[in-house]
This record gives structure tokens, sequence and C-alpha cells, in this order.
């Protein structure tokens, strides 16, 4: 089951790679180890949740709403007995900016105007219920162009992502259960979601249980008729919830949008910076 291909989902295909490869290049890793964070998971957590400051247990794992809580309290709070929020933030957005300087195309010609674009999109999201998002719009203001596109791509990844989980609660799915039914749309590989998420085998199966009990897998783990108009609904949901940042720079704003973003991310996954399938689930735009 493909999405409908509607102007807010086409948006996030063209520049989620621009903040995704935060996840997959060496740089922002090797800057976390370098401050004292210790794993990739932890620099990983720390990083996304900095701007929101020392959280930590409960109020740390609700904002990771895919992962298992326990893989978010290995390191929440723990990170920031280690280093600083404020420093976190600073290393990650440094070494963001040589990672992008490093595999984004010579030709950069058309960046500023996408960094325009991004900016003004980023002015129409609104923030209620979305506290990633609105921890990442917070922050002063960048002044280098990568630095501005890499935040600008991040809030309206969070503000996204933020919008996700509120659909996804409103259909009654835990972050477990909406792995699985994401996988079994064929977007993107089981072990893959399970073992990046931190959930157990027998967790993954329980889950899998439920959703059969619901009528929403059948017990092969794929969709039944219930399950694909319920992962459907999510999917048109999620756009829905997206739409105030492609509201505002409008239908022609966006495809231009998109037709500076695409190239840029296409690139990023052609030279396997950031790779397809990935756990975000994100596809070559």
């Amino acid at each position: 089951m493909q999405p409908s291909p509607t102007l807010a989902r086409r948006f996030w295909e063209a520049v989620e790679p621009l903040h995704a490869l935060v996840y997959f290049t060496p740089e922002p890793a090797e800057a976390a180890r370098a401050v004292g964070l210790t794993g990739w998971w932890m620099g990983y957590f720390a990083g996304r949740i900095a701007p929101l400051g020392r959280l930590g247990g409960p109020a740390a794992a609700s904002q990771f709403f895919a992962f298992a809580p326990r893989k978010v309290g290995y390191a929440l709070p723990a990170a920031w007995e280690l280093v600083a929020p404020e420093r976190v933030l600073a290393t990650r957005q440094a070494a963001v900016r040589v990672a992008l300087e490093r595999t984004l195309p010579a030709d950069r010609s058309g960046v500023p105007e996408l960094v325009e674009l991004l900016e003004l999109a980023v002015r129409g999201c609104a923030f209620e219920g979305r506290p990633l998002a609105a921890g990442w719009a917070g922050l002063e203001p960048p002044t280098d162009l990568l630095d501005r596109l890499w935040l600008a791509a991040t809030v309206l990844r969070e503000h996204r992502g933020d919008g996700h989980v509120v659909a996804v609660t409103h259909a009654g799915l835990s972050g477990l259960e909406a792995g699985l039914t994401h996988v079994a749309t064929g977007a993107v590989p089981g072990e893959l979601i399970r073992r990046t998420r931190g959930w157990t085998e027998e967790e993954w199966e329980q889950a899998r249980r439920r959703l059969v009990a619901r009528g929403l897998l059948d017990r092969a783990g794929r969709l039944t008729k219930s399950g694909g108009i319920l992962r459907r609904d999510l999917e048109t949901a999620t756009d829905r919830l997206a739409a105030d940042p492609v509201m505002l720079l409008g239908e022609v704003g966006v495809a231009r949008a998109i037709e500076l973003a695409a190239p840029l991310s296409r690139r990023l996954i052609d030279d396997q910076v950031v790779p397809v399938p990935n756990p975000i689930g994100v596809p070559r735009p």
C-alpha cells in the first residue's frame, strides 16, 4: 500500500533527507563522543531532545514514541550528567554543517532560495501538542546558510513527526503497534525496525498478537482489509496534520521548494549518505 502523493507528503520526501543525514554521517556521532556521550544511541537521544533541556525518564520516553522506553532510559537522563544540553546542541549543529559541506553537491546555487522557502514554511507551523518541533523552533536562528538549511528541515520534520504521534495515538495504537503496521505495508523491513527501536522478540510477538486479535493483521503479519484502511487513514491524518506549512507556502511555493530540495536529497541517497530503505521510511524523492 502506497500513501497518496499529497503535497505535504511530497514536500516531506523532498526535504527529509536534508535533516536525516544527521543519523547516517559520521561527524555528528564523532562530535557526541568527543564531548563525552557514550555510545551512538546516547548521542541520538540527547541530540534530538536537547532543545527541551534535561529531560529523562517517562518524560523523555514520551518524546520517542516509537522506541522501547528502556532504550531511551539507558541514555537519558544519564547524558546530562556528562554534558549540558546546550553543549550537545552546539556540537551537533557544528558537526552537521561539516557533514553537509562534505556531502552536498558543489553546485549549491539554489540553496539560498530553498532556505528562504523552508524558513517561511516553518513560520506556518503551529506547535500546540508538538514539543520536539517547538523546542527546535525556539532555538536562536543561526546565520550560516547550511546551519539555517538544516535547522529549518529539522523543525519541519519534527513538526510532522509530532503530528504523526498524535495521529497514531488517536488511532488507538502504541508506538510498537504502529511500527508493526508500518512494516506490514512493505515500506520497511521488520527486523530493521525491531532492532533499531529496541523491542525484544517477545514484545514484538505480543504486539503482533494484539493486532491479529483486533483484526488489523492476519496471522502471517500482513495487513487485513481493516488494517489497510486504518493505515491509510493514519497516513492521511499525518499528511493533514503536516499541512499548515504547505498551506502557507501555497502550491507554487511548495512546488518550487520540492524542485530545489529533491535534487539535493537524491544526491544524498544516490551517494548512500542516507540509505534506502531506512528506519524513517523516507523514499528517494
